[in-house]
């Protein structure tokens, strides 16, 4: 009955022993990118220089990264779309190896890139805009520089995206009194910055895919029991050590499917509190039922043992 209660919850539960040792589980391990993280890179802010409006920087950057098949100049395309900004035709479209991209754009010379296009033309951040820079770039985020005819006009910075669900996952989970850790090959400044987003007080970062089943067994050396959510092959082993390896469905990796115990059919991370929750219910039914036999075996002896129950 748990295992077609929680199928009808969208969990596929591929070991029954799972639900009872979910009960049990003192702290779920998120992998970060791709499970509680979209994997994909979105603008997070934009900065200006001086002058420059949001909209014209966002306006020049993706007019020129239209061009580029870079996942970053995609996501700064995407994010022009989104804020409906009509984007001006492009002349003279090259790539700077190793730098950016340029372009004509208005009849200006646009320059767009990392921190190397700044040394190309020799351009310099202003004092007040370059504090900025520096918090931006301590939470781990990527920065876009966008200069017209070598000017500085502004930067975009860029981040993975945090699932909109992975806040409620994580505090759901936490209100049942279960502590959640991330793990992550990121720098330390993204793996802050990632926590501090979503209220994680523990996380491994710069950790390698072969590293992350060693993270798991060294928190069950501490006497932990370890639920491991993942959604790539490279969580395959840490799945596979964890007491209940959870894997995320539609990202469609065979391997990461085969090493865990339950799959979220739809990728939702807030089905794992509902893991602990089903595991947590099917214990207590399980006691009643004992108990409830228990006690009409106990009554039955009793009427037996006074005459009340004849013999057939």
């Amino acid at each position: 009955i748990s295992t077609t209660l929680a199928a009808r919850n969208g969990l596929l539960v591929r070991e029954r022993r799972a639900l009872e040792a979910a009960r049990n589980i003192d702290v779920v391990l998120f992998d970060k990118t791709g499970t509680l993280t979209k994997g994909e890179y979105g603008v997070a802010a934009v900065l200006s220089a001086g002058g420059a409006s949001d909209e014209g920087i966002m306006r020049l950057a993706a007019a020129v990264d239209a061009h580029s098949e870079h996942f970053i100049a995609k996501a700064i395309v995407a994010e022009a779309r989104k804020r409906n900004l009509p984007l001006p035709e492009v002349k003279d479209f090259a790539r700077v190896p190793g730098k950016g991209v340029r372009g004509v754009v208005d009849g200006k010379s646009v320059l767009v890139g990392g921190e190397a296009i700044l040394t190309e033309v020799g351009a310099q951040v202003p004092g007040e805009m370059r504090a900025k820079l520096s918090e931006t770039i301590t939470e781990g985020k990527t920065i876009v520089y966008v200069l017209a005819d070598r000017e500085l006009q502004g930067a975009i910075a860029l981040a993975d995206v945090i699932r909109d669900e992975s806040r409620a996952a994580v505090a759901a989970l936490q209100k049942l009194g279960v502590q959640v850790a991330m793990i992550t090959g990121d720098s330390e400044d993204v793996a802050r910055w990632v926590s501090r987003e979503l209220g994680i007080s523990q996380y491994f970062a710069r950790v390698l895919p072969e590293e992350k089943a060693g993270k798991v067994k060294a928190l069950q050396e501490k006497g932990l029991k370890v639920a491991m959510v993942g959604d790539g092959v490279n969580d395959a082993p840490a799945l596979a050590r964890a007491d209940v390896g959870i894997a995320l469905a539609s990202h469609g990796d065979t391997a990461t499917s085969y090493a865990s115990d339950i799959v979220i059919i739809h990728s939702s991370i807030k089905r794992v509190s509902d893991i602990y929750k089903i595991a947590r219910k099917t214990l207590s039914i399980a006691k009643q039922g004992i108990f409830i036999g228990i006690g009409l075996s106990v009554v039955a002896m009793i009427f037996a043992a006074f005459g009340f129950i004849q013999p057939l």
